[in-house]
């Protein structure tokens, strides 16, 4: 059997309206306007510590704490599963994989969408970091989740949509599948094993690499 550590936003869900609203609503309510009006897609993925450094923000945590009580308040659920994404899941799991979900998103906000969305009965185990930015890196993420689940990368496959998701994966020794329909560029996908345009190729793009 195959392990799949799977990435949220952006792969299984399109979470960009509720995260781009309350990014929005931080941006404005921190005195940062003028970035609100970016569009901000390309925040969605990796930790938001490292945009925000990339915005030369010197005390980002004002806009986090916004961006959170807003999230939690009216953002957390304004997002929708991508097209095929439910059948892919339920395929690969009667095929024997194992599926985990490998997530930049906080833990504790990540198993509350997926049980909202009824994708957490698919997971085997779900990872995610933790609030204080604890394993915010997802090459750390992954090394901790292959260590407690104790699957071994080189039977494990990382699939995502961001550069991120490549890079930890080949971090850990893991090789990952990019999906051509969340957040990212072709950029992002260097280095992915394969690159993949629906939900519906997901299981044949992870049995040609794992077996």
């Amino acid at each position: 059997m195959t392990a799949v550590f799977l990435d949220l936003d952006g792969t299984l869900m399109d979470s960009r309206p509720g995260i781009v609203a309350s990014l929005s609503h931080a941006f404005h309510s921190t005195g940062h306007a003028h970035h609100a009006s970016d569009d901000l897609t390309w925040m969605i993925g990796p930790p938001f510590v490292d945009s925000f450094a990339k915005l030369q923000i010197a005390d980002p945590q004002p806009i986090l704490d916004a961006y959170r009580t807003h999230y939690q308040a009216s953002g957390m659920y304004d997002a929708a599963i991508y097209p095929g994404v439910l059948s892919a899941l339920a395929s690969m799991r009667s095929e024997g994989r194992r599926l985990y979900l490998a997530t930049a998103k906080p833990h504790s906000y990540a198993t509350k969408i997926t049980a909202h969305f009824g994708l957490a009965s698919f997971m085997t185990s779900e990872f995610g970091p933790e609030l204080d930015g604890t394993r915010n890196w997802k090459g750390d993420l992954l090394a901790y989740a292959l260590e407690q689940t104790g699957e071994t990368a080189s039977q494990s496959v990382m699939v995502g949509d961001r550069h991120h998701d490549m890079g930890a994966a080949a971090e850990v020794g893991m090789p990952s599948i990019a999906v051509r329909w969340g957040y990212g560029s072709p950029d992002d996908w260097v280095g992915a094993a394969t690159q993949i345009d629906a939900a519906s190729e997901l299981p044949s793009a992870v049995a040609a690499l794992t077996g």
